[in-house]
């Protein structure tokens, strides 16, 4: 089914460079203000590459793309990108902090070329639908650069975990790269260039199934690519470079992967009323509420509402916060019929705290249409739930919906399923690093 390969990879020489000053965060995470900073921090950066600044007098022949494909020839020049002697597989850690708690966690797993499928060949399954705008943004790269500088999280099954325990063994040796993130989040590199391990690795992955966690926009990407190298290659080269992308993978079966909740802020509802808001969902919740009347109450209110929150996930919560002294749990009514309520919406998808906020509460209730929502006209996403409160607090925001994390189960049971779910349901932590490994195009494996 999957079929994964070694190569040869192009790294940073850390005789020459410091990971930390030249790898960046993938680049849909990368804010303007981190943009700058990863350009002051070394003139050999993969930021022009990865996610280069636009001008104002850009033209087709000097913009964006064509500078990132020429600060990677100067890099590789310099011999600042330097390419493995030999093919390898990548052992890959993580080791970081959860967000919000003192839980220390450890994700391992493995990089390699992976073999680009189309979705109805069944080896790999999404589970999030992807925008034009991204991805037109990053085929233009690919076309101008020829490489690949971000990894595709990828998401496997192994109960027995045999992959897993080649990690281990290999995570015991000093790693050929370590460096700390601005995330506090320390990543370790080793490379795997033994043929018998490759080989043990590769067929261990040969009936494998692959779920995309993260990176949907780009493995679309690599997908149009591939099609357009198809059409001018007279050859029909079924080992063509183009034909493989690189993925880091992960097996669901082993610790250290976290999802983090992505929450809700509710705004420019007209004529909205939380009062009214809330006997409207008393068809579908039952609501319960934390109140308090100084800061002190608020404190313990606020610790008693989210641990309640996290208490009821089996029966599917959602926490509401509208300001007014109050923090609010709708608890999904015990006697509904998720099936009549919702019958265009798929079993999977009706065990989904994310799907049951945007279709019942979003939807029926607050009238806010799916195209609303893409659009981001009334919703919009943000990570931290005090954040999120704040934000009420602060007028900016007229209710936050919190939420309990997507399950890891979850995701693979949708995007197996053949299903897809609400934009911004998963946020994998932490993000894979770019340019700690980088793939090019137009060289033989």
């Amino acid at each position: 089914m999957a079929e994964i390969r070694a190569f040869r990879a192009y790294r940073y020489n850390t005789e020459r460079v410091a990971p930390a000053e030249v790898l960046t965060q993938p680049y849909d995470k990368i804010t303007p203000a981190m943009q700058e900073r990863y350009y002051a921090a070394s003139p050999y950066s993969l930021i022009p590459i990865e996610k280069g600044r636009a001008l104002p007098d850009d033209s087709p022949e000097n913009n964006v793309y064509t500078r990132a494909a020429a600060k990677l020839r100067e890099l590789i020049a310099a011999d600042i990108l330097v390419r493995e002697p030999v093919p390898a597989i990548y052992a890959y850690a993580q080791e970081y902090s959860v967000p919000g708690t003192n839980t220390r966690r450890t994700r391992r797993g493995f990089i390699g070329l992976g073999r680009v499928e189309d979705y109805e060949a069944g080896v790999v399954f999404r589970h999030e639908r992807t925008l034009a705008a991204p991805k037109a943004d990053r085929l233009e790269l690919l076309r101008q650069t020829r490489v690949q500088t971000g990894l595709l999280f990828m998401l496997y099954d192994d109960p027995q975990k045999q992959i897993d325990t080649i990690l281990e063994v290999q995570g015991r040796d000093a790693p050929a790269v370590e460096l700390e993130d601005e995330y506090g989040v320390t990543h370790r590199l080793w490379l795997m260039t033994d043929g018998a391990l490759i080989e043990r690795v590769r067929k261990a992955m040969a009936e494998k199934k692959l779920v995309i966690a993260d990176g949907h926009h780009r493995y679309e990407t690599a997908l149009a690519y591939r099609n357009e190298c198809r059409e001018r290659d007279p050859a029909k080269n079924s080992d063509a470079p183009y034909e493989f992308a690189m993925m880091a993978l992960f097996n669901t079966r082993a610790s250290g992967l976290t999802i983090l909740p992505t929450h809700r802020l509710i705004r420019n509802v007209p004529d909205f009323d939380f009062d009214k808001f809330r006997s409207q969902a008393s068809k579908y919740f039952d609501w319960y509420g934390y109140p308090f009347y100084s800061d002190e109450e608020r404190q313990e209110s606020l610790k008693e509402f989210v641990h309640e929150l996290e208490r009821q996930r089996p029966r599917h919560a959602i926490g509401i916060y509208s300001g007014g002294g109050a923090f609010y749990l709708f608890a999904l009514n015990r006697g509904l019929d998720l099936e009549q309520a919702l019958p265009k919406v798929s079993p999977a998808q009706r065990g989904l705290d994310v799907v049951l906020l945007h279709k019942l509460l979003l939807e029926k209730v607050l009238k806010i249409t799916p195209e609303a929502v893409t659009a981001e006209q009334n919703v919009s996403y943000i990570r931290d739930m005090s954040e999120a409160i704040a934000a009420v607090d602060r007028g900016e925001a007229q209710m936050a919906c919190l939420l309990n994390p997507v399950r890891v189960q979850e995701v693979v049971d949708i995007a197996l399923g053949g299903d897809v779910m609400p934009q911004k349901s998963t946020d994998f932590y932490p993000k894979l690093l770019s340019g700690l490994v980088i793939y090019r195009l137009n060289e033989n494996l």
